[in-house]
């Protein structure tokens, strides 16, 4: 019989620039207790309302390029409707794109990995022009 295990850390990132970050190996060096688990589950949430955490493409990035600029087409700062603007123009689209893409991902964990496909990796959405370091939660859960 294997043994059950639970891990969680709180990881303190750097202030990112605008647009969409590759922050997969930042996440997975915070909780060095991953490859003690064989099979279970990796779940990074976000504690921020102007910020996002995704997966896809972590080879080129020029698609994390063309996600910040699909995103400023789909959710435009300063539209006439915005009634929350006391912290600027990009304040409410910040708060959209964070809730089209999510404050969390989970990511199976096998033998001591993530389970991610070959060209995924997890983006950080930073929405903010001027935001600070985020912080994120990380929770791992399985058998040894």
């Amino acid at each position: 019989m294997t043994n059950s295990h639970w891990f969680q850390t709180q990881v303190e990132l750097r202030p990112y620039r605008r647009g969409f970050h590759l922050i997969t190996d930042t996440l997975v060096s915070a909780i060095p207790e991953l490859h003690r688990i064989n099979i279970g589950l990796f779940h990074a949430f976000i504690r921020h309302s102007s910020a996002s955490l995704t997966l896809n493409e972590n080879a080129d990035p020029t698609v994390r390029g063309d996600f910040e600029r699909h995103f400023n087409q789909m959710v435009p700062e300063n539209a006439p409707y915005y009634q929350h603007t006391y912290e600027g123009p990009d304040d409410m689209p910040a708060h959209l794109k964070a809730s089209l893409l999510g404050a969390s991902v989970s990511i199976p964990i096998q033998s001591g990995r993530l389970g991610l496909g070959t060209w995924q990796g997890i983006y950080l959405g930073e929405h903010r022009d001027h935001a600070s370091g985020r912080s994120v939660i990380i929770t791992i859960q399985g058998q040894g």
